[in-house]
């Protein structure tokens, strides 16, 4: 398994990183725990989940995604790099949500309590937070910082103005910065090429995006003609029609039916391929897979490896190019 650096800092991190989100609700524990073995294996350092997880549920369940994968970690906690974030609504009060100090406070101590653990190498704000000043957010994950409870923090979901805006108050105050941001990216969805990207390369800020198969639309495993089957992420109660807004649309079955015949042609996976195409964006230090079965994940260890020469490269900017605009939805 290739490595990166993460961003300016000195942590390494591998190229694959395993996201946690099915872990709870789409499948239970002993599933969870044989994808956690076959990513260990296959030389997967990196982990992410968030305080919210399982994805598609509710506060009733948030949280226990982390608890699995804290239960998994025993023994051999040091071994990974562990990954969480904090903005989701976790209780029933108002300030049980955002990045105000108070929720931070509060949800780090609950995350440490769950991981089973004394540290969080990468703690992250999961989406911004128009209620509560950026120095508050800032100063709270500077203090969690200088008292260990956590490495380095990060942002998800965070657009390209705001993510400088963040920098730039953090060398103001003297505090710790964001050294990574997690943006939804894959072929399907490629605006923050034109800003973000490249704002994250002149700054030294590790780019590592969720979602690099579409919730699997670039697998080619869906039919437009058919309803999503439920338990897939088209189809889950909750968060499928998150993801029905953002691809399940005609411009992007056209796209994934050429871009099938093109991986076809080319002897390579689908699957892989699109991986391949978001490891080999100069701006991406890893890419975030998750799975509901252990060999799912093969194709995208196969991904790591992969050169993609100029000319399929060409191709595949060239297929795809329309989706540098337009965006439906950053919900994750």
């Amino acid at each position: 398994m290739e490595h990166r650096k993460l961003g300016r800092t000195g942590l390494t991190v591998s190229r694959i990183c395993l996201g946690t989100m099915t872990f709870g609700l789409q499948i239970d524990e002993a599933a969870a725990f044989a994808i956690l073995d076959h990513a260990a294996d296959a030389g997967v350092s990196f982990l992410d989940t968030a305080d919210i997880y399982p994805q598609g549920g509710g506060i009733d369940s948030a949280g226990a995604t982390e608890e699995i994968l804290g239960r998994w970690l025993k023994g051999k906690r040091a071994q990974f790099v562990v990954a969480t974030k904090v903005f989701g609504r976790t209780g029933p009060q108002p300030w049980d949500a955002g990045n105000n100090r108070r929720h931070i406070m509060d949800a780090v101590d609950g995350s440490l309590r769950r991981l089973k653990t004394d540290w969080i190498d990468l703690y992250q704000v999961h989406h911004d937070d128009p209620d509560t000043p950026i120095d508050e957010t800032l100063e709270t994950m500077n203090d969690l910082v200088r008292s260990g409870k956590v490495r380095y923090v990060g942002c998800s979901n965070f657009v390209a103005y705001r993510l400088a805006r963040s920098i730039g108050r953090s060398e103001t105050l003297g505090v710790a910065r964001f050294e990574s941001v997690q943006p939804r990216y894959n072929l399907l969805f490629r605006e923050f090429e034109r800003e973000l990207f490249p704002l994250c390369m002149e700054d030294g800020i590790a780019v590592v995006p969720y979602n690099p198969l579409a919730g699997g639309m670039l697998s080619g495993k869906y039919d437009r003609e058919k309803v999503p089957a439920g338990g897939t992420r088209f189809g889950m109660a909750r968060a499928g029609r998150v993801y029905q807004d953002r691809y399940w649309n005609e411009s992007a079955f056209d796209a994934v039916d050429a871009f099938v015949a093109l991986a076809k042609l080319a002897g390579i996976q689908p699957a892989t391929l699109a991986v391949a195409w978001v490891l080999a964006q100069p701006a991406v230090t890893a890419a975030i897979v998750g799975a509901t079965l252990p060999d799912q994940l093969d194709d995208s260890f196969a991904a790591v490896d992969l050169r993609l020469g100029d000319d399929l490269l060409a191709e595949l900017d060239q297929l795809t190019r329309e989706f540098r605009r337009g965006d439906r939805g950053v919900m994750r």
